[in-house]
């Protein structure tokens, strides 16, 4: 039998793949081409200091990694980093000068449906039309990166920080996205992660288009025209977010279904905390919209929400409905706290003893006939007002809250952002583009 051991130990090792090698890249032309076009499955190339000459197509599951300083230039010609091979590793990089291609949509780094597994980890992607074009790619994870796109006067001809396309079980987390257009835009996907980032300077931070059953979760939106935006996408959880200072609105859901909102924070004097537009079967709950123009603004005939446990804390409006009907904002029992309803809590279960309604008779009218504001000072306007609160015969169809709660504290804004939080966005200061429309399907 022992002499069976060695012939056996020599078929095992013939059968082992052969060791993955390890090179060093200096920064000279044609380095580093010449490495890949040698690369096989396994190997690791690391790019020393300086810059090595793009574009890059990588056919091979190896890994990129960068030294301090080493820098792919794409030198504007198509996507700087093109990825065609599933497992592929791009770290520590700085990836920038792509072209401007939309029609072919020009990145940083493009994964390609074959790029599945593939890590983009911890590089500074910058001055790109799109920093990560996630196209087709499954479970791809982007984590870790800066990414700031272009400064284009219009913001529709920038391109996005991660566009996800067709990329189920992707995930996009801890990055920092700044200026270009979107910080990501998701469209036509499902099972996807976008969580822990930090968006600045946007057009919409997270911007879904027909991506289902996928979560927005811990992200921060700070001086964006719209914080996340969910449009015809289902199943859908955003939660704990946090919207600081952006321009249109916190929180959008327009032709979202059976989608969980839950815990985020709005704050910043945003024109809408929240817009709901044609959703049904959501759930907004323990969510907090402070200082907006708008609490929630409710349209399009939004139907079979459960609205419960949030913190309406001094918007100039509450609520924005208009409606014939009276629509229950309150479930088993809980409502919701609304910073203005003066009411007391007789036998101490933390709910008011009277409902609250957002709004009367004369808001309806005002909102529908603009010209009506000329009268907001007159006794008529107050008659009408003081008498639909004396008899409810005289109240027409609104939110209703039954069991309004009667205290809710104000989050705080993380350490982190505050100071952040603090400085005039670029749209306060006429960076903007007239053309950005949130119901503006892409």
């Amino acid at each position: 039998m022992k002499r069976f051991v060695p012939v056996l130990l020599a078929l095992c090792l013939s059968a082992l793949p052969a060791w993955a090698d390890q090179f060093r890249v200096p920064a000279e032309p044609g380095a580093l081409a010449d490495a890949l076009a040698r690369a096989t499955d396994g190997d690791e190339l690391i790019l020393a200091a300086g810059r090595h000459a793009g574009p890059l197509h990588i056919r091979h599951r190896l890994s990129l990694i960068g030294e301090d300083g080493a820098v792919v230039d794409g030198g504007g010609t198509g996507s700087v980093i093109t990825v065609d091979a599933a497992g592929v590793t791009i770290r520590r990089l700085t990836v920038t000068n792509s072209g401007r291609s939309h029609d072919e949509i020009d990145a940083g780094v493009k994964l390609t449906k074959k790029a599945r597994d593939a890590r983009v980890l911890d590089n500074d992607i910058l001055g790109n039309l799109v920093g990560v074009d996630v196209h087709g790619a499954r479970d791809a994870l982007v984590k870790g990166n800066r990414i700031e796109g272009l400064r284009l006067r219009r913001m529709n001809d920038r391109g996005n920080g991660v566009y996800v396309w067709n990329a189920p079980g992707a995930v996009v987390e801890e990055n920092e996205i700044r200026y270009g257009r979107d910080g990501i835009f998701s469209n036509t996907s499902r099972h996807n992660t976008y969580r822990g980032n930090l968006f600045r300077d946007l057009r919409f931070a997270v911007h879904y288009m027909y991506t289902n059953d996928s979560t927005v979760q811990g992200n921060v939106s700070i001086g964006n025209h719209l914080g996340f935006a969910m449009m015809y996408s289902d199943r859908i959880v955003a939660r704990d977010n946090i919207s600081i200072n952006d321009r249109d609105h916190g929180v959008m859901l327009n032709y979202t279904n059976q989608s969980d909102i839950f815990a985020n924070f709005v704050t910043g004097g945003t024109e809408k905390c929240a817009f709901v537009y044609n959703s049904h079967r959501n759930l907004l709950a323990d969510n907090t919209f402070h200082g907006c123009g708008i609490g929630v603004h409710f349209t399009a005939g939004s139907e079979r929400n459960t609205i419960t446990g949030n913190a309406f804390i001094g918007n100039q409006t509450q609520v924005k409905y208009v409606g014939t009907r009276d629509v229950e904002w309150s479930f088993e029992g809980r409502g919701n706290y609304w910073s203005d309803h003066p009411g007391f809590d007789l036998d101490g279960d933390a709910r008011a003893d009277s409902p609250y309604r957002p709004n009367d008779l004369m808001d309806h009218i005002l909102w529908s006939q603009p010209a009506a504001k000329l009268l907001l000072g007159a006794p008529a306007v107050q008659l009408v007002r003081w008498s639909q609160a004396q008899f409810p015969a005289a109240r027409t169809g609104g939110v209703v809250d039954s069991h309004p709660l009667t205290g809710a504290p104000v989050p705080d804004i993380p350490q982190p952002f505050q100071m952040l939080a603090q400085a005039d966005p670029l749209w306060a200061k006429g960076e903007h583009d007239d053309d950005s429309d949130p119901l503006a399907s892409d």
